[in-house]
């Protein structure tokens, strides 16, 4: 009882940390599309347009009002007497619509789960590569096993998605013709694009398993635990293997972020209709709306992966205290 009351006041003191880093990730994102030079309605509707269409465009947008007024009225959603943004703010659940008339916020959800899939599907390649191949160069630390797994982590480090992602499909799309090219619809269309995407994050946790792992292994314990007659075995999973996790699952976190931004790459590559693909549609259409949706949506699932992050240390380790 006392560890779950102290884990819930810890959760607590996380939150009032957590709500000013999104109101602040909220407003930069506001402010960031707004500094993008140009006026996105003469973009939108071309040079040639008249001014009395641009002007109720403008209009139609909220785009003629000052800048506090757009993020206090139309981006946050304050009360207002003229109806402008009845239904419209943030705190409302409706981010407006593009120029053409769809609703940002439903368009963003019906793309949303491509990419959390994927971005799953990449961490978990990443964890399933990198845990194995962590542990099998700590153990054979100086030999050639060794040699060859940081030879190839140092590649998948060096070697962007944009490069491995033709790659694979020149390979095992095009020459061998086994897995599609395109597609989100079934299991198979996620293997290229989430190896893809998982490959430069498994380089990075295959190196921190392995020092990690090696670190653990010099430990007191551990020689307690090889005097005592333990297999080596019982030694590195039961023992080693757990105390090693909390620096992966930290990086993991950062690495969400990376992953997620990582993703419109990917999916412009496979052509998948997830949220990276929406973005560069909607920033080619000059669909600023739509732009700021998606990257709040990104920026938001960030801060509550890595909050996540935070709270499961506690459940690998009580000693932690998230309130530092």
């Amino acid at each position: 009882m006392t560890m779950l009351v102290s884990f819930f006041l810890s959760f607590l003191k996380r939150m009032a940390v957590v709500l000013p880093v999104m109101w602040a990730v909220v407003t930069l994102v506001f402010l960031l599309i707004h500094l993008v030079p140009g006026d996105p309605v003469v973009m939108y509707l071309g040079d040639s347009a008249r001014p009395e269409d641009i002007q109720a465009l403008r209009h139609k947008h909220g785009l003629d009002l000052p800048l506090w007024q757009q993020y206090v009225r139309l981006w946050l959603g304050a009360p207002t007497k003229d109806g402008l943004d009845k239904h419209r703010g943030l705190l409302r659940g409706d981010l407006g619509e593009t120029f053409g008339g769809k609703n940002v916020v439903k368009e963003l959800l019906n793309r949303y789960p491509t990419t959390l899939k994927l971005a799953g599907a990449a961490m978990l390649v990443a964890v399933v590569v990198a845990i194995p191949l962590g542990i099998a160069a700590a153990v054979a630390r100086g030999r050639w096993l060794d040699t060859v797994i940081s030879v190839v982590s140092l590649a998948g480090i060096a070697l962007p998605n944009f490069v491995i992602g033709p790659l694979a499909i020149l390979i095992f799309a095009v020459y061998l013709d086994w897995l599609p090219v395109s597609g989100s619809e079934r299991l198979e269309h996620f293997i290229l694009p989430a190896t893809t995407l998982g490959l430069a994050m498994a380089a990075i946790l295959t190196r921190l398993v392995r020092s990690s792992v090696l670190e653990e292994l010099g430990e007191d314990y551990v020689r307690t635990a090889r005097a005592k007659g333990l297999p080596e075995r019982v030694v590195l999973f039961k023992h080693v293997l757990k105390n090693s996790l909390i620096p992966v699952v930290t990086i993991i976190g950062l690495q969400f972020g990376i992953i997620l931004t990582g993703a419109i790459v990917t999916e412009t590559i496979f052509a998948m209709p997830g949220v990276g693909d929406l973005t560069v549609r909607a920033i080619n259409e000059r669909e600023y709306n739509q732009v700021q949706a998606n990257l709040l949506a990104i920026a938001l699932t960030y801060v509550a992966v890595n909050t996540l992050t935070d709270l499961l240390y506690r459940l690998l380790d009580p000693r932690i205290a998230l309130d530092r």
